[in-house]
């Protein structure tokens, strides 16, 4: 008989863990503007302890466009006033449901939705098939000609062979390459010169027909175009006029057509919205000090609903536990809310302080900064530094920028001291903008005017600058 002994082991260990409020916080200050908006929001539709403080002061948002814009105004801080568009007598009172007005019909008091007033974009397809149904066509025909419409990509070109369009079963019996043509040039037709090429010689052959051929150079440039639009690419203007055989004049007008044309047709269809950069900060210098304000005005300011929460707490009810948590929860919402921009703030006055040459003189004033030094400085954790400073934008007299921009690594200079990479970069832009558009500077160039001035960095470290700025190398900067 055996006997089995079973032990048991108590071992003791320390485990950190964030409470509930702290991982919302953690979870706030490293949103987005954008995501922080539609968070608070979301937050103010599901809790019923929290509603939106219409009595808190915003910034103006002409004030942080004056600010971005570096013209004289100061910032102006005000309370919301009343809405400006009122219904005229015996108009219907807007009713607000979701995220957009609905009105309601004075006649039959049907509530109508006023997003189906809202302009939608027209797709590249939709808008040339739109226009195919003005032709009368066959149905066979007419079938083609939207094979070929739908097979368009969103630059407007047809990249695939045309006998593989369609299926010969859909068709009935296969289509001879003659209707197929007869197809395209038809959809070519429609519109914008130019949609329907199958490469881009043809583009902007397409392009160039439709123009008036009186313009000057619209038939050196159709001779360009045909036979030598790999050395135009090559920006090789001495061996373009060597085999056109025409004066630089005339040469020179022809280019300038060429340069006119749309080499992407269809990108102007369908365009989506552009995407707007809410900064979470605005710095303007008031009093010759630079100076740092939040932009409370681009999120709704959450507040306790004192009402409910007074009738929650008198009131007797049999399961006080969910309600007990949506008003912890609130309370944790709006005190996070101000450690963020706390925070934040915290974060950009450091920065505006220790790039304080950089408010002063511009980007080539930069200077070296890691995100240790600004967790130094304000007794903070890196992590938090980085949290405070990850998708943030700040708006200054240059312009709205990425917290990001100000933190650049440390370069050494021969003399001894250091410049930013930030600083670097520029320099280099500096030099391209103001060099010769004949005979742009090459990366060895623009590295040895860097050197000239006492910044040593490799050729190779120029070209990786010079992309990151999407600033093309010298051969493409060329012009005639």
């Amino acid at each position: 008989m055996t006997l089995i002994h079973a032990a048991h082991e108590l071992r003791l260990h320390q485990q950190t863990a964030l409470t509930p409020r702290l991982q919302q916080s953690v979870k706030l200050l490293q949103m987005s503007a954008l995501e922080f908006n539609q968070e608070v929001r979301q937050a103010l539709v599901d809790n019923p302890f929290l509603e939106e403080d219409e009595e808190t002061a915003t910034v103006l948002p002409q004030a942080a466009a004056d600010a971005a814009d570096g013209s004289d105004v100061a910032v102006e801080y005000a309370t919301p006033a009343a809405p400006l568009d009122m219904p005229a007598d015996g108009a219907p009172l807007p009713e607000y449901s979701g995220d957009y007005p609905v009105s309601r019909n004075p006649q039959d008091g049907a509530p109508m939705d006023m997003g189906q007033w809202v302009g939608a974009s027209v797709s590249l397809q939709e808008r040339l098939d739109q226009e195919l149904r003005t032709y009368r066509l066959s149905p066979r025909d007419r079938l083609l000609a939207q094979y070929v419409i739908q097979a368009l990509d969103e630059d407007g070109y047809l990249r695939l062979p045309l006998d593989e369009l369609a299926d010969a079963s859909v068709l009935g019996t296969p289509a001879e390459e003659s209707e197929w043509r007869a197809a395209l040039c038809l959809v070519q037709q429609l519109d914008v010169p130019g949609l329907g090429a199958r490469d881009l010689r043809e583009c902007l052959t397409l392009q160039l027909q439709a123009m008036d051929t009186q313009r000057p150079g619209a038939s050196l440039a159709r001779r360009i175009v045909q036979d030598h639009l790999e050395i135009l690419a090559r920006h090789d203007y001495e061996g373009l006029q060597r085999a056109l055989d025409c004066p630089e004049h005339d040469l020179r007008q022809a280019c300038e057509v060429v340069r006119s044309l749309d080499p992407r047709p269809g990108r102007r269809y369908d365009q989506a919205p552009p995407a707007y950069i809410v900064p979470d900060v605005i710095v303007r210098k008031e009093s010759g000090e630079w100076r740092v304000h939040c932009n409370r005005g681009a999120v709704p300011q959450p507040r306790l609903h004192r009402v409910y929460a007074d009738l929650f707490r008198t009131a007797r009810y049999r399961e006080r536990g969910p309600m007990a948590q949506e008003l912890q929860e609130a309370r944790w919402l709006v005190r996070n809310v101000e450690q963020r921009y706390s925070t934040i703030q915290r974060v950009a006055e450091a920065i505006v302080r220790m790039q304080h040459g950089f408010f002063e003189y511009g980007p080539v004033a930069l200077r070296p900064l890691m995100l240790r030094e600004i967790s130094a400085e304000l007794d903070i954790h890196e992590s938090t530094v980085s949290r405070a400073t990850a998708n943030k934008y700040m708006a200054t007299p240059m312009g709205i920028l990425e917290f990001k921009y100000f933190f650049s690594r440390e370069l050494a200079t021969d003399t001894g001291g250091s410049c930013s990479a930030g600083a670097v970069r520029a320099l280099i832009a500096e030099l391209i903008d103001n060099e010769d558009p004949r005979m742009p500077l090459s990366d060895v160039a623009l590295a040895s005017k860097l050197a000239s001035d006492g910044i040593v960095v490799a050729r190779r470290t120029v070209s990786k600058y010079r992309a990151q700025m999407k600033r093309p190398p010298a051969e493409m900067r060329r012009q005639y």
